[in-house]
């Protein structure tokens, strides 16, 4: 029987890279981007979309705050549970307050676990052009209400690890960009 090798030389450092900005701001595109380059890299990666958590984790939570507040709590729990074991979790989430962001750093924090904030700070006008669900067309026509940043608040990061203005970028560009700063900080 062997036991599993537990020296420091072969512990992988998680991390979870939370990427915060408005709808179509380019957040699940650029995370997608950099799990590729991660992986090929040997990383271990798991995105946590929030379409997808919204979908299977917090299914029946509306878009109040409070509820916004529990749907970012519960994506945060997972991030640092998956990076606590040495994966990289890249996280494309809207998390539109400040207080529920900071919550979740805390939580990595408190267990040692890294936390980097990227704020995808691509303006609202870029947004409502890309509308890749339709969302800023379905608000215009009054359809639905509550779109964060536009008739719903957006609380932008002051002080984000990163800040990525994916409208003057790449989507190459931007992953770069975020990889420069994983590998510079160790994580990468």
């Amino acid at each position: 029987m062997t036991t599993p090798d537990t020296t420091l030389e072969n512990h992988v450092t998680g991390a979870t890279v939370w990427l915060t900005g408005l709808p179509s701001a380019g957040k699940t595109t650029i995370a997608y981007e950099l799990a590729g380059r991660l992986r090929e890299e040997g990383r271990r990666v798991e995105i946590l979309d929030g379409d997808e958590i919204r979908e299977f984790l917090s299914a029946g939570l509306g878009f109040s705050r409070e509820d916004r507040f529990t749907n970012v709590q519960r994506i945060g729990f997972v991030a640092e549970l998956l990076a606590s074991h040495g994966v990289t979790v890249l996280v494309p989430v809207i998390a539109p307050y400040a207080d529920s962001r900071e919550a979740v750093r805390k939580r990595h924090e408190a267990a040692s676990t890294a936390f980097v904030e990227v704020h995808v700070a691509t303006p609202v006008d870029v947004c409502s052009v890309r509308d890749v669900k339709g969302l800023y067309a379905r608000q215009a026509a009054g359809e639905i209400s509550g779109l964060t940043g536009v008739d719903d608040p957006y609380e932008a990061p002051e002080a984000p690890d990163l800040r990525i203005e994916s409208q003057n970028q790449t989507v190459q560009e931007s992953a770069a960009q975020l990889h420069a700063l994983l590998t510079e900080r160790g994580l990468a």
